[in-house]
């Protein structure tokens, strides 16, 4: 039986994809893993629907963070409600996982993606943050300013209009 190492796992919710979704993304991500996967058994695949010996859940780590997907059928599907941020040191990084995460899937606003799952997530330079927080309020707007007008965040484009420079 595995361990519960931490205390809120995200739960995935996929309809039969979640075993592509977690090889998919323990592929993007280092120190990232599938841990566990569990099966429907015969009263589980009579409840649901599916065939015995499917998969059912697949538990898998990403950056160290435990996840667990489900083969729940289609009735949910994700939205933007909820997304999954990722937080980018710099440009190259910024750039990995924008391509990574876009491959099949759809390009948002603001360093929002649609992965080919639907799954969201927030590619985020962890600078833009920093500028976003700085004490000069014109600054900060002016960083807000360029950023809105983005899909893949530029962090120079950034910097330029952080430090009050056209583009």
């Amino acid at each position: 039986m595995p361990k519960i190492t931490q205390k809120i796992t995200p739960f995935l919710w996929f309809d039969s994809q979640a075993e592509e979704a977690a090889k998919f993304y323990t592929s993007i991500f280092k120190n990232s893993k599938v841990s566990t996967t569990s099966r429907y058994d015969e009263e589980g695949a009579r409840a649901s629907g599916r065939p015995k010996g499917s998969v059912m859940t697949v538990a898998f780590q990403l950056e160290g963070q435990d996840f667990v997907a489900l083969n729940g059928g289609p009735e949910f599907k994700f939205t933007e409600a909820v997304s999954l941020v990722v937080n980018c040191e710099n440009q190259n990084e910024v750039d990995y996982y924008w391509d990574k995460l876009t491959a099949g899937g759809q390009e948002v606003q603001c360093g929002w993606l649609k992965d080919k799952f639907g799954l969201s997530w927030q590619v985020t330079p962890v600078a833009l943050i920093e500028m976003l927080h700085d004490r000069d309020p014109q600054k900060a707007k002016r960083v807000m300013s360029a950023m809105l007008k983005m899909k893949k965040i530029d962090v120079a484009e950034l910097q330029r209009a952080y430090e009050g420079q056209s583009a």
